[in-house]
């Protein structure tokens, strides 16, 4: 019998060791012993499905992989050092030298860096569909075209795109899927049902959910997620054994964390969408959301993040923030502590205002992470410095 997604996020864990604990131990080693040279040599030779080194694998970081796998429905996955390295690893382990992508252009920044910055050194080209024209994806598959990306929902706007139009798309052309699941966490979304072929999270948001470590994850089909791994054994961006205990302990409440996240979230963004100093309000579950029924069909609830825009340009914005009293100004999210992000001058401040403007991400535009305070306290303050 196949037990619920909370059930396996708790149960899911390291083979006890001879002192039977009850909570999985930290193994933080570098390495792992042999019991002779024949061990040795098959060990190396893949011989042997076993720890050799925690660079290539480590008991923490494979219980943290395997409790997202069974989230996500997936076969195989890789743990690394952050999301971007979750990012660029994937995109470096699948791509060659003269290879095209198929990218959403409403994406994270250092994402949209990798493709106009770094990815061209190697001769990668790379070109954008518009998030509401998925139809215009066909006109831009070339036939060394690898693989079409895309969030969602995105990072800052919390757009949402059709997952299973885009699995359709992908198959169709006979390329990859791949999406960045980080926003809905697999609670709330599990892409490969909807045609995906890899799934990349940055644990460092809602799957910590505390802001204390850095992680990332890439998972999927075990023939790709093999790729990914033998890229990622010899360059070396594995997350750290103790990262990879603290993620996986928080992964056994992300189901009741997410419920209050995606309550709060969604009582301030209806709040928002009645404040006469707030132009407009985006989240996934407002009914005014162009996606709304998108949303509802493919996630079980919309999240943390809610995206608004301050009537009043960059005075108003700058007013807004410094404004803030309780709240965090950070440029993190998914943390249990509310943050208000300005993404145009932080997290998209690389993107050129022509850049900016085609994803949306205006002068005001406010990206809250909605933390797990109580609702009429993270109002509240939104409230005061609004009208402050």
């Amino acid at each position: 019998m196949k037990n619920k997604f909370e059930t396996e996020a708790i149960r899911t864990q390291t083979e006890r060791s001879q002192f039977l604990e009850h909570s999985t131990p930290m193994y933080v080693t570098s390495s792992f012993v042999f019991e002779d040279a024949e061990d040795m040599r098959a060990s190396f030779s893949e011989e042997k499905e076993r720890n050799i080194y925690s660079r290539y694998s480590n008991p923490n970081t494979n219980e943290f992989i395997e409790k997202v796998c069974k989230m996500e429905g997936a076969e195989a996955g890789f743990a690394f050092a952050s999301g971007m390295a979750a990012v660029f690893s994937t995109f470096a382990s699948l791509l060659d030298s003269g290879d095209h992508v198929v990218s959403a252009r409403n994406i994270f920044g250092s994402t949209h860096s990798l493709f106009m910055n770094f990815l061209p050194k190697w001769n990668i080209s790379s070109d954008y569909f518009e998030i509401d024209d998925l139809e215009g994806i066909d006109k831009l598959i070339k036939p060394t075209t690898k693989f079409i990306y895309a969030e969602s929902p995105t990072n800052p706007g919390v757009d949402v795109l059709d997952l299973e139009k885009l699995g359709k798309i992908a198959k169709k052309h006979k390329v990859l899927l791949i999406i960045d699941n980080c926003f809905a966490t697999p609670y709330l979304q599990q892409p490969i049902k909807f045609g995906a072929d890899l799934v990349i999270h940055s644990g460092t948001k809602l799957m910590d959910g505390q802001g204390r470590v850095l992680a990332g994850i890439t998972v999927g089909s075990a023939e790709l997620i093999d790729k990914v791994y033998r890229f990622s054994r010899i360059t070396g961006p594995a997350l750290s054994p103790f990262n990879a205990w603290v993620i996986s302990k928080s992964l056994e409440t992300l189901a009741v964390r997410v419920d209050r996240h995606c309550e709060n979230a969604l009582k301030l963004a209806t709040f928002l969408e009645d404040h006469p100093k707030v132009n407009w309000v985006k989240y996934p579950f407002l009914k005014s959301h162009p996606m709304y029924e998108v949303a509802k069909k493919q996630m079980k609830a919309g999240g943390t993040i809610v995206a608004f825009e301050v009537n009043g340009g960059i005075e108003a914005g700058r007013k807004f923030f410094d404004g803030i009293k309780l709240l965090s100004l950070s440029a993190n999210l998914g943390d249990s502590r509310s943050i208000v992000t300005h993404p145009a001058s932080t997290t998209h401040s690389k993107l050129t205002t022509q850049e900016r403007e085609a994803v949306n991400i205006t002068d005001g535009t406010v990206r809250v992470s909605v933390g797990l305070e109580h609702i009429d306290d993270i109002i509240s303050d939104i409230k005061q410095a609004l009208e402050s």
